[in-house]
């Protein structure tokens, strides 16, 4: 079919970041792997940042992705906890950006789109499309379902190479 592409999706949060793993062949998705991080909520916020950055760079060394998908910060949820989501997303971003693993970022809306075709999905719409969408997939929480969602919207939007247009 092509090149497999190994796919990391992050869903990214101070307790718990998402991540899952899928490896897509042309059109053809299969989940690879899939989990959170979850650091302890009584450290100090550098700490946790820390954790998030180790963790999504274990992932790296481990799955070897050559893309990754990053859900971006949602803003309604208010100025404080919208600063913190984006300092999680922002230590699992340095971590991809350091091992050189090509970003590619998506609204929560345009993620639910790909998966369920409309963008105000809920998370079990999420979840219950993730799981049809790769039937190899174990049980998974909220976190990591979307993280799989996101990973599967970058493989619909990621370039396809060999693809020439018609003149």
């Amino acid at each position: 079919m092509g090149t497999p592409t190994r796919i990391l999706g992050i869903d990214p949060g101070l307790r718990h970041t998402g991540w899952g793993m899928i490896l897509a062949d042309g059109p053809r998705l299969s989940w690879i792997a899939h989990g959170v991080i979850s650091p302890d909520p009584a450290l100090p916020l550098a700490l946790r940042l820390a954790e998030i950055f180790q963790g999504v760079s274990e992932l790296i060394i481990e799955h070897q992705p050559a893309l990754a998908g990053v859900e971006e910060t949602l803003v309604n949820a208010g100025p404080q906890s919208a600063l913190k989501l984006g300092q999680a997303r922002g230590a699992a971003m340095t971590a991809l950006a350091v091992s050189s693993v090509e970003v590619a970022e998506f609204a929560p809306r345009r993620i639910k789109q790909a998966i369920v075709g409309t963008g105000k999905a809920d998370k079990e719409q999420i979840a219950f499309m993730v799981k049809r969408l790769l039937p190899r997939a174990e049980q998974m929480k909220a976190d990591a379902a979307d993280a799989l969602a996101c990973a599967i919207c970058t493989a619909h939007h990621r370039p396809v190479s060999g693809v020439r247009g018609v003149a």
